[in-house]
């Protein structure tokens, strides 16, 4: 049939190609001929899966797989039934599925993926089959206002943590982190507040606050890989013995990230975290705070339905699918 066949194409009826759970995919498979051809059955088949792939330093291999979607239907011919003919021309045969509720975002990374796509199929009376696929992109938005109302309330955390050894001390680096909130947007700033009070001998040469992304990639429920990606930061100078520093309404800017929810998906968590950090003048190891904090895709809004927008957020009018800071340098 590879000269009859002129076209075999998934076409969605949405362009952008862009779902959200619970909403229709429709669409039609095109077929072209230049002449009378025999068929058994044209075969639609839409398919949801999240995979797990990592090899260790040892080359071992870890896989996992799980199935959010798998829907299969005819869209020309009955079990059973002999060929049928389909004549010279274009040929369109319509599709229409309902997305399930509940499915995770659309999500490619270095050790795994969500994925959906749906695979067209025609069989020939000689056995030959031709296929095409389409990928499709599903979001699953998180809505601030429909989370626990605590997310709306400012965030603490605090520390005691003695550099040098403990003799010669003198005493403890205490520090009080607040930030306003716990549940963010991208365009939004993150207002942090902090007081870092400097008891011991040893200086610091800066404390500095940052945006994390950690992304965990499960098989057999057990974490095989782990990766953590600073996204945006911001820091103060040297504070020396005895002294105090005050962060006062610092902003941490949160930049447009992929509305990923992973939620339904067992087998990659992607989890957002605020570290303050306080770095000392020596060759110690810096001492962290960490904030966990949610990423939504609907900001808060007033009781009267406006947008409760926060003091400098520059919300974007779309966002990025996919996460190009993924084969950068690792947060340590």
């Amino acid at each position: 049939m590879a000269r009859k066949l002129q076209k075999f194409i998934i076409l969605f009826d949405n362009p952008n190609l862009l779902y959200f759970p619970g909403h229709f995919i429709s669409g039609r498979v095109i077929v072209e001929l230049e002449e009378d051809t025999s068929v058994l059955g044209v075969y639609f088949h839409v398919v949801g899966e999240g995979v797990v792939r990592v090899t260790d330093r040892r080359q071992q291999v870890f896989t996992d797989k799980e199935n959010y979607i798998d829907f299969r239907m005819r869209l020309l011919g009955e079990p059973g039934q002999g060929p049928i003919l389909l004549s010279p021309g274009i040929h369109s045969f319509p599709f229409k599925l309902g997305l399930p509720l509940g499915l995770p975002s659309t999500f490619l990374g270095k050790h795994g993926w969500v994925q959906y796509f749906c695979k067209a199929a025609l069989r020939e009376p000689n056995g030959l089959t031709h296929k095409n696929q389409q990928v499709f992109i599903v979001m699953s938005p998180i809505d601030l206002n429909l989370e626990p109302s605590i997310l709306a309330q400012p965030f603490h955390c605090e520390i005691e943590h003695k550099f040098g050894m403990t003799c010669c001390s003198q005493g403890p680096v205490s520090c009080r982190v607040r930030l306003d909130r716990g549940g963010y947007v991208p365009g939004e700033t993150i207002s942090i507040w902090a007081r870092v009070h400097n008891q011991s001998k040893v200086t610091i040469k800066r404390t500095r606050a940052c945006l994390t992304e950690t992304i965990q990639y499960i098989t057999k429920n057990k974490v095989v890989q782990a990766e953590i990606r600073e996204l945006s930061s911001v820091c103060r100078g040297k504070i020396k013995p005895t002294e105090t520093d005050d962060w006062k309404y610092e902003q941490l800017y949160v930049p447009p990230l992929p509305p990923t929810n992973l939620r339904g998906c067992h087998l990659i968590r992607i989890q957002y975290d605020v570290f303050f950090i306080i770095e000392p003048n020596n060759l110690e190891k810096e001492a962290k705070l960490q904030l966990p904090i949610m990423m939504a895709t609907y900001p808060y809004r007033n009781g009267d339905g406006t947008l409760k927008k926060k003091k400098g957020a520059q919300y974007p009018t779309n966002l990025p699918i996919f996460r190009p800071w993924l084969e950068q340098k690792a947060f340590e």
